[in-house]
């Protein structure tokens, strides 16, 4: 795992929070969940991969 996508991870969380914060204290409460799921559906995209072989790993350590 590259240190990259773990500071793009937090950068996305941190302009997510922002956001949310600025949305909710405009009375855009819909709108600020909205981008929460955006955020976080963003970021199970780029770390699907590593789970995925992560589970085949462990299928490979288990099937010896």
């Amino acid at each position: 795992m590259d240190i990259q996508l773990i500071f793009k991870i937090a950068a996305v969380g941190i302009l997510v929070s922002v956001l949310n914060q600025v949305l909710k204290h405009s009375g855009r409460d819909d709108q600020a969940f909205l981008a929460s799921l955006a955020g976080l559906l963003l970021v199970l995209f780029w770390i699907l991969p590593y789970i995925a072989e992560l589970f085949e790993t462990i299928q490979k350590l288990f099937s010896m």
